[in-house]
C-alpha cells in the first residue's frame, strides 16, 4: 500500500485531479473518524478533512518534500481538529470519556463472518472505553504502528499496547462466549 500512496503523490504533485480523487476515497473514512474522536461533532469532523485535503491539494507542488503521506495526513487531521477546538471552545463539546459509536468498514475477509457474530463483534467493540476503541481502531484498521499512535494521542507506546492488550482480552471474551455451544434443551 505504500508503494500505492507514493506513486498517488508523486500524480498528484504533477497536478493529477484523479490520483487527488484516490488518495481522498482512500483516507476520507479513517481521517474522518480521527476528528471525530477529538472533535466529536460530525459536521465539524468533515469540515476538518475537507481543509485537510484542500491543503493538500493547495500545496501539490511541494507535495514531494513529504516522506510518509499517510502519517502526514493523519498528522494534520489531528492539528486542524485541535485547532477547531480552540476556536470553538466557547461551544459546547463532548470529552474524549464520552461514548460514540464508530462506524466500522467490512473488508472482504470479515465478510466470510455471519452477520450475527459482526452484530455481536460491532457491539463489543463499541463497548471498549472510548480511548481504547480509538486506540483499537488507529492500529486495527488503520494500520498505524504503536509509535504513531501514541505520537498522534500524545501518550506513551506502553498506554498504547496496554490499550490494545484491553480490547483484545474483551473481544477474545466476547468470541469465546460467542463459540461456545449452547447446552442442549432436552
Amino acid at each position: 500500500m505504500r508503494d500505492d500512496i507514493s506513486e498517488l503523490q508523486k500524480r498528484i504533485c504533477d497536478g493529477d485531479s484523479q490520483a487527488f480523487k484516490e488518495l481522498y476515497d482512500c483516507f476520507c473514512t479513517p481521517l474522518l473518524h480521527l476528528a471525530l474522536a477529538i472533535v466529536h461533532n460530525r459536521e465539524m469532523a468533515e469540515e476538518i478533512v475537507a481543509d485537510v485535503f484542500i491543503a493538500i491539494w493547495k500545496k501539490n507542488k511541494s507535495l514531494h518534500q513529504v516522506t510518509n503521506l499517510k502519517w502526514y495526513l493523519y498528522t494534520a487531521t489531528r492539528h486542524i481538529a485541535f485547532n477547531y477546538l480552540r476556536k470553538y471552545a466557547h461551544k459546547k463539546t463532548l470529552h474524549l470519556d464520552e461514548a460514540y459509536l464508530l462506524e466500522y468498514e467490512i473488508n472482504p475477509e470479515v465478510q466470510l463472518i455471519s452477520n450475527e457474530m459482526m452484530r455481536h463483534l460491532n457491539t463489543a467493540i463499541s463497548e471498549l472505553p472510548p480511548q481504547c476503541r480509538l486506540i483499537f481502531k488507529l492500529v486495527k484498521e488503520d494500520g498505524l504502528k504503536y509509535r504513531e499512535v501514541a505520537v498522534l494521542l500524545n501518550i506513551s507506546i506502553k498506554t498504547v499496547e496496554n490499550q490494545i492488550g484491553i480490547a483484545l482480552k474483551k473481544l477474545t471474551k466476547m468470541k469465546a462466549w460467542l463459540i461456545t455451544p449452547l447446552p442442549d434443551s432436552q
